[in-house]
């Protein structure tokens, strides 16, 4: 018996002490049908994000001064006039740069390392394990023990980073309430991207590593009652995490849609006031 054989029918449900079941699974739901929901929700958003991260249009309104998260901070000599709303320390930058790239990178990254997204990928991109007592392909397990998944625990300063990226999205929702000729205006693009920065807000602030920044070291909460409030806050809203992974994505793709329609002037932006 070769050595990757006889390490996989020592490991999991190959174990010694394990029914020896010839098939995959014994259950007869449709236990496949989470991980291809997930495959095929992930990949949509990547590939739509992908692809708008590069076009470089169709991405401010000048007349309300939407931008769409996509491009947010734009801060290169690219980016088209009044969408760079903290200057423009970068030249031009070639087209394979996304404009957004200050950012891009961390929120990635914040997001490949979520606790939510690893538990999703790991089950339906690499089906470890695809569900509940349904064995997975791999010949053995290593956890996060070695390259490239040692990063993952990079996550809690990924998480810095993304609170600031989330104030400055706050930043840009307030300075869209801007009228067509000035001063104060308010339309359906400004409800739609203050909804997307409260939701990320919520994303942001519901993750595992806000909620051991806040109360995850100290070892007597009465000691420390303010920060017991936060932690037992935080954790409320951890227990909906999945949720805000999920409403974040759709949430991103309607507001960037949504700015590019008005912005192409495929629509025109429902306005209440200016």
């Amino acid at each position: 018996m070769s050595a990757p054989a006889a390490e996989r029918d020592t490991a999991g449900v190959f174990s010694p002490g394990r029914a020896r079941i010839a098939a995959r699974t014994l259950r007869s739901d449709r236990w496949w049908l989470s991980p291809l929901l997930t495959v095929l929700g992930l990949s949509a958003f990547v590939v739509y994000a992908t692809v708008r991260s590069f076009v470089r249009s169709a991405y401010w309104v000048a007349d309300y001064h939407y931008l769409t998260p996509f491009y947010s901070p734009c801060l290169s000599d690219s980016c088209v006039p009044g969408s760079s709303h903290f200057g423009t320390p970068f030249p031009e930058l070639p087209m394979w740069i996304p404009l957004g790239f200050v950012v891009l990178p961390f929120l990635l990254g914040f997001r490949l390392t979520c606790y939510y997204y690893r538990k999703a990928y790991y089950r339906s991109f690499w089906q470890s394990p695809p569900a509940c007592a349904v064995a997975e392909p791999h010949r053995g397990y290593t956890g996060e023990t070695r390259l490239p998944l040692k990063l993952q625990n990079a996550h809690r300063y990924f998480f810095y980073v993304a609170l600031i990226v989330t104030v400055i999205n706050t930043y840009d929702a307030i300075t869209a309430f801007h009228g067509k000729d000035g001063g104060f205006g308010f339309g359906l693009g400004n409800v739609i991207l203050v909804v997307n920065v409260i939701l990320l807000w919520a994303y942001t602030v519901s993750c595992h590593s806000c909620r051991h920044a806040t109360g995850g070291r100290l070892k007597h909460f009465s000691a420390h009652p303010v920060r017991y409030w936060m932690w037992t806050q935080v954790t409320r809203l951890n227990t909906r995490h999945m949720m805000f992974a999920w409403i974040t994505l759709g949430t991103l793709v309607l507001t960037d849609f949504y700015i590019m329609l008005v912005a192409s002037n495929t629509i025109s932006d429902l306005r209440f006031v200016g």
